[in-house]
């Protein structure tokens, strides 16, 4: 077939879109005076939250929620401990040692 022939020819052209993967963030919650730095949070599944400990005492940080369940243990003042988020829900997080200490957070798709 001549070359002009070829050029009458019907192509088909797919495009993908990619979407770009989004990376996990690592979000830092404090724990001074006895309290969190905030009371409520939303992340997304993927996402660690670091507690860090700012106050010149012990924190243990813990979960018994269904969603992610975890105990940190005790650390001491300037150290941080880290969780990672791995399915949506709602978690209740709580000081063995501060009962006042209360946050909750909203894990997202």
């Amino acid at each position: 077939m001549p070359m002009n022939k070829l050029a009458l020819l019907p192509i088909a052209a797919v495009f993908v879109t990619l979407a770009a993967p989004t990376q996990a963030k690592d979000v830092e919650v404090a724990q001074k005076n006895k309290q969190f730095s905030i009371k409520a949070l939303k992340v997304k599944v993927g996402d660690s939250v670091s507690f860090k400990n700012e106050d010149p005492f012990v924190h243990n940080i813990f979960s018994l929620s269904d969603t992610k369940s975890f105990d940190l243990g005790s650390y001491p003042q300037g150290q941080s401990k880290s969780v990672t988020f791995d399915k949506p829900g709602t978690v209740e997080v709580e000081c063995a040692i501060h009962p006042d200490m209360k946050l909750t957070i909203t894990v997202e798709k």
